[in-house]
């Protein structure tokens, strides 16, 4: 069986996690149907009659399984396809466990919770024995939070089936989260007593010295780990969180990358690599690596929160802040969704007034200035806020009094026209002809300023320069 463990990944405020699991194949090889032989505290454990399974069902479910594998090693597994050909086993023999049971494995690689729990439990109702049925139940409890339920199902595992790896090493990995390493250590050193192979407990004490800072154990346990398979993704992506440890983020994201080309679905490699591709702003990188997780886990708020962070950085700030609603729909708690919104309203769409309120909000809900670093940006971007709104009071402020000094100006230049229309009207009236008047005065005339002549004296016609003056009384001679 290839079963998968707890996935937890931390994306920035918020934490995604999915379960991941793997299929099992038929063991059936008589016409008395698949057998698993295990042992409880009274002995052996049987299940209470052994069922004939057809062998037409048989077929069907080895078809259903290799068909499986060879996607897996494609790499382009197709669930639906799957789940049709383990239901087409099933219902050729209702009795088949193993069916039900990988349809639960299915339904939960598709995030359908509630379905594989039902595909689980009734595959425990077929086969009380099918104790991966019993793990997995378990399993999905604790990523649910459900610590309690899962130990109580661990340990009714445990109980049926002393000496079951599997359930050791789950419980050591509850233990190793609590923060207890000692017990957590404990137990995973039982369960690789039981078998020397479990990659389950390996990775326990993986993550366990990895907590506590012992990265050389750490690292000599996952050489250990990877040679018994190199192809579990879970063992590339822890091997590449030492890696991070130590400083080596290029070894590190080849790590997290080979993870992804063991199952292209795996959500915590995607988580980091989206993660360390926002820290180092490839933003195209970043909403790849999103969309697979939101593909793959469904409704994450944080995901759409940082989703939305990587349209920001493309420039496109309407699908952000279509983002940004959708994780406020997830989690109307989530503070840096807010602040987030805040920034493309006061830097992209002109609105420094909104993102004044919405700053404050993101400050109110990350814990008042009493939790929040005196130096957090927030407190930069608030004030730049407010000083773009007080720098728009003003201009608006400058512009009116412009506007009204304007209309002022143009009064005063009507009114200044006016006048001069008057005024001229006025002169002109004033420079006209008087006909009347002019016709009473004598016509000036226009040589009186100059001296008159003197007469010419008279030439005689005898020549003479001074001719004898005329007597008057004296006849004259013409008749």
């Amino acid at each position: 069986m290839n079963r998968k463990r707890i996935l937890h990944s931390a994306l920035f405020m918020a934490t995604v996690a999915l379960v991941a699991t793997g299929c099992t194949s038929s063991t059936a090889t008589g016409p008395t149907g698949p057998k698993t032989n295990v042992t409880n505290a009274q002995g052996p454990a049987k299940d209470p009659e052994p069922v004939s399974i057809s062998n037409r069902a048989k077929v069907l479910f080895d078809d259903a399984v290799k068909a499986m594998d060879a996607q897996k090693k494609g790499k382009a597994v197709d669930y639906p396809s799957l789940e049709r050909k383990f239901k087409a086993a099933m219902d050729a023999d209702p009795n088949l466990a193993e069916a039900d049971y990988n349809l639960g494995v299915i339904a939960e690689r598709q995030s359908k919770k509630d379905e594989a729990k039902n595909w689980y439990k009734s595959a425990l109702k077929k086969k009380p024995s099918l104790r991966q049925a019993s793990e997995n139940l378990a399993v999905m409890a604790q990523n649910e939070g459900d610590i309690a339920g899962a130990v109580t199902l661990y340990q009714d595992v445990l109980k049926r089936f002393p000496d079951d790896a599997a359930s050791r090493a789950r419980l050591a990995e509850i233990y190793r989260q609590t923060g207890d390493h000692d017990r957590a250590m404990e137990f995973s050193r039982a369960a690789l007593m039981r078998e020397p192979q479990s990659t389950t407990a390996l990775k326990v004490m993986m993550r366990s010295y990895l907590d506590r800072k012992q990265l050389a154990l750490a690292k000599l346990v996952a050489l250990r780990a990877v040679k018994i398979d190199a192809n579990d993704p879970e063992l590339h992506h822890t091997v590449g969180l030492i890696l991070q440890q130590e400083g080596d983020a290029d070894g590190a994201r080849l790590e997290f990358k080979a993870a992804l080309e063991a199952r292209g679905d795996y959500v915590p490699s995607h988580i980091v690599l989206a993660q360390m591709a926002l820290e180092s702003e490839d933003y195209p990188g970043a909403e790849e690596h999103l969309r697979k997780i939101l593909q793959a886990g469904g409704k994450s708020a944080a995901a759409h929160l940082n989703l939305g962070v990587a349209f920001k950085g493309q420039g496109q700030f309407d699908k952000a802040m279509q983002e940004y609603d959708e994780a406020e729909k997830l989690d109307p708690k989530l503070a840096a969704i807010y602040l987030n919104r805040a920034i493309i309203l006061h830097r992209a769409k002109d609105a420094p007034e909104r993102a004044v309120e919405l700053y404050k909000k993101y400050i109110s809900m990350a814990g008042d200035e009493v939790a929040l670093s005196a130096d957090a940006p927030v407190f930069n971007l608030l004030r730049e806020a407010e000083a773009v709104i007080q720098a728009k009071a003003e201009a608006k402020s400058a512009e009116e009094q412009a506007k009204q000094m304007e209309a002022l100006q143009a009064k005063q230049q009507a009114e200044m026209k006016k006048a001069e229309d008057q005024q001229k009207a006025q002169g002109g009236q004033g420079a006209a002809p008087n006909p009347a008047a002019n016709a009473s005065e004598p016509l000036e005339d226009p040589t009186a300023d100059v001296a008159p002549k003197s007469p010419e004296p008279a030439k005689s016609g005898s020549g003479q320069k001074n001719p004898v003056a005329a007597d008057p009384g004296e006849p004259e001679d013409d008749f």
